[in-house]
Parts: C-alpha cells; sequence; structure tokens
C-alpha cells in the first residue's frame, strides 16, 4: 500500500488518518517500507514518529547493527 502513497489521494488520506489515531492514542507510529524520498517526505511531513525501509538501510544482522549504531556488538 505504501507504494502509491505519493501519488494516491485516498492512500494518503488513509496513512493520516491512521497516522491521526495513533497520536490520538499517544502512541509512536512508525511506518515501515519507505523505499523513496518522495514517500520519506510525506510521512514526515504528516508526522509520523519513526520511518524505516531499504530507503536508509538494507536489512542487517544483529550484530552488525548493534555495532554500527548501538557501538556495542563485540
Amino acid at each position: 500500500m505504501i507504494d502509491n502513497i505519493t501519488n494516491n489521494i485516498k492512500e494518503q488520506a488513509i496513512f493520516e488518518s491512521i497516522i491521526t489515531v495513533g497520536k490520538a492514542l499517544d502512541l509512536k507510529v512508525v511506518a515501515e517500507g519507505i523505499e523513496t524520498e518522495e514517500q520519506r517526505q510525506f510521512l514526515a511531513k504528516s508526522l509520523c514518529d519513526e520511518l524505516q525501509g531499504f530507503y536508509f538501510s538494507k536489512p542487517l544482522e544483529s550484530s552488525i547493527f548493534e555495532n554500527k549504531y548501538l557501538g556495542t556488538a563485540e
């Protein structure tokens, strides 16, 4: 569904509604599957709390992630 978010007004309305409901429930809203700058911009503008997907990084082994981002793996 996130594939058409930048050019489908109905999907944009769905995402904005989900984000609004999450915020109203005091939840952290996380979008997964971000693959383009346009998707990132739309979701950031919609106040999504966290974004993840191939746009930022390919999947990593947990030890590589921990070492790279947390500095905890050996």
